[in-house]
């Protein structure tokens, strides 16, 4: 099926509080602008925007001490306010309308209703931006090639805490199953 404005949803993942305080400061500054810039345009353009953050309910339930990534943090989250870590980032925030979805591990699909979201508004091509490359945008790509949805990744639009990480990703993982394309050559194509 080609991708067309009706079909495509952008995809903000991740991009809160708790996520985005574990990356350099100036990484966040430049990934958050950008990515701002994806939103507006998608909103112009009548494209869905749908963010995705991770959280988890209190005593953690969701953590298995058979997940190596998640138990290994399991104690610091125990002590953070999950309201306040799963904030999605001022400069970047939903408007009413939009969709948020809760997801309990890295890929978006994971224990969140994304996928109902995404079949009752008809998409079937996502635009994915947020962080960790390695692992929200990683995770979700792979879930959703798997799934036969068509997937662009806007490159300057994701950011990793390892930027060789990032960029053989981007040039070398992520190619094989989605268009990548920078936020403004992806703005200039939607228009």
């Amino acid at each position: 099926m080609e991708q067309n404005k009706q079909n495509t949803a952008l995809l903000v993942m991740d991009m809160q509080s708790g996520i985005s305080g574990m990356m350099e400061p100036q990484v966040v500054t430049s990934i958050t602008a950008t990515i701002a810039s994806a939103i507006a345009h998608a909103r112009n353009q009548g494209i869905p925007v749908i963010y995705v953050t991770i959280s988890f309910r209190a005593g953690l339930p969701e953590i298995s001490s058979n997940n190596k990534s998640f138990s290994a943090g399991k104690e610091r989250f125990k002590t953070l306010n999950m309201e306040e870590f799963a904030k999605i980032l001022p400069e970047l925030a939903p408007q009413e309308n939009e969709v948020v979805v809760v997801k309990r591990r890295f890929s978006a699909f994971t224990g969140s209703d994304l996928e109902v979201n995404l079949r009752a508004a008809g998409i079937q091509h996502m635009v994915l931006t947020g962080v960790s490359t390695s692992g929200v945008v990683l995770s979700t790509l792979r879930e959703a090639a798997d799934k036969d949805y068509q997937l662009t990744v806007l490159a300057d639009c994701c950011a990793d805490g390892d930027e060789e990480v990032h960029r053989l990703l981007v040039d070398k993982v992520f190619s094989r199953q989605a268009a990548i394309l920078t936020a403004t050559e992806w703005c200039e194509k939607t228009q």
